[in-house]
């Protein structure tokens, strides 16, 4: 500022407050190579476009200064420990909220977050464990997937028989999945084979863990990690003649899926209902898909609305860099948006720092979806 003092008073005052206008930067660490980029990239584009539109927009007033964002990403690849290392470099770049789309690496940092110094942690991973760690600094986007289990297992059950056998990611995620899953099959009167989980993150060839699972001759495969390799379960698995339905744990997208292989081969899947069949998300849809030209799935949208509600909630706490009193306005942020911020129907924030909103599951038959249920699931 040295170089305002031969300045005009006037314009050195204009240029001070130019200068003045705030950058608060945003973190992601997450999965931006390997199998699960497409996932982290999702993720990513999701909070990138809401940074967008609030930048655009002027940015938000906290106590009559300007602020705009910023997102500063770093490649984790999936794996824990570098979600750790990850996150130690962005907190020591002074970035007070990160965003992590991973269960393994939330909940390796999660005992970070209340230390020097502390952050706010954006996870987005529907792992019930993320929730039971009682962590007062972690802001939880997705339904806890065991909401899922109970419906699938008995639309599943109902339709093709009582052989479940298992094919899902081998993940600290997909670990849960897999025993909430094989949990409420058993307990709804049926038989489970052995588990023949992989690593979608690192497998390219999935027919030899599809050829172990077919040979119990389930009735039901449960598939899912990132949609791309999950998509390549399900081929593999009709192309070895199975003909019985699927469970889809809700990382992998059917909206993504049906363009990666025949549509006919989801028919008899359960999972996820794609964002673009969630009323009120077209707005959403079509300038998700002008910007990024792909589809939009809940990755994208539900860290758009998480992008926004922490942006609310900076301007109600009047604070940009404490992350327990950002933390304190989440709930009156989350009702305070419009549908247009959070493209699904958003009730608030629980005490505990879990999205409450609207989601809905469906099974898919002729490429048609059937939804299942409609009710706030965000618990």
């Amino acid at each position: 500022m040295k170089h305002l003092k031969w300045m005009p008073a006037a314009l050195a005052l204009t240029l001070g407050t130019a200068f003045a206008d705030k950058v608060v930067q945003i973190g992601y660490s997450g999965p931006l190579s390997g199998g699960a980029a497409f996932y982290g990239k999702d993720v990513q584009s999701g909070i990138d476009m809401a940074i967008a539109d609030l930048n655009k927009a002027g940015g938000i007033k906290v106590g009559g200064e300007k602020v705009t964002f910023k997102l500063v990403s770093l490649d984790d690849r999936y794996l824990p420990n570098e979600t750790a290392t990850n996150v130690k470099r962005l907190t020591g770049q002074g970035i007070d909220f990160i965003f992590v789309p991973h269960a393994g690496g939330i909940m390796t940092v999660q005992p970070m977050t209340a230390r020097d110094p502390k952050f706010l942690l954006v996870a987005y991973s529907s792992d019930p464990s993320i929730l039971a760690a009682n962590n007062p600094l972690t802001f939880m986007l997705p339904p806890r997937f065991d909401n899922y289990a109970a419906p699938f297992v008995k639309t599943q059950m109902k339709a093709f028989g009582k052989k479940l056998g298992m094919v899902g990611t081998s993940s600290a995620y997909g670990k849960q999945w897999a025993e909430v899953i094989t949990n409420e099959w058993k307990k709804q009167g049926g038989t489970v084979g052995a588990n023949n989980g992989v690593d979608y993150g690192t497998t390219v060839d999935f027919s030899a863990a599809v050829t172990k699972a077919l040979a119990d001759k389930p009735d039901v495969l449960f598939v899912g990690g990132p949609s791309q390799p999950t998509a390549l379960v399900i081929k593999a698995a009709r192309e070895q003649g199975f003909k019985g339905g699927f469970i889809v744990m809700d990382q992998a997208k059917f909206e993504q899926m049906e363009t990666l292989i025949p549509k006919n081969y989801l028919d008899g899947s359960v999972g996820v209902l794609p964002t673009k069949e969630f009323a009120g998300t077209q707005f959403f849809v079509t300038k998700y898909q002008g910007v990024y030209k792909k589809i939009p799935t809940s990755e994208a949208a539900l860290n758009y609305m998480g992008m926004n509600v922490l942006a609310k909630a900076m301007e109600l706490a009047g604070n940009t860099d404490d992350p327990e009193k950002v933390r304190a306005q989440l709930n009156a942020a989350a009702k305070a948006l419009p549908q247009s911020k959070t493209v699904y129907k958003l009730y608030g924030v629980t005490d505990g720092g879990h999205v409450d909103a609207e989601f809905i599951i469906a099974s898919v038959k002729g490429g048609n979806y059937t939804k299942l249920r409609l009710e706030k699931t965000f618990k």
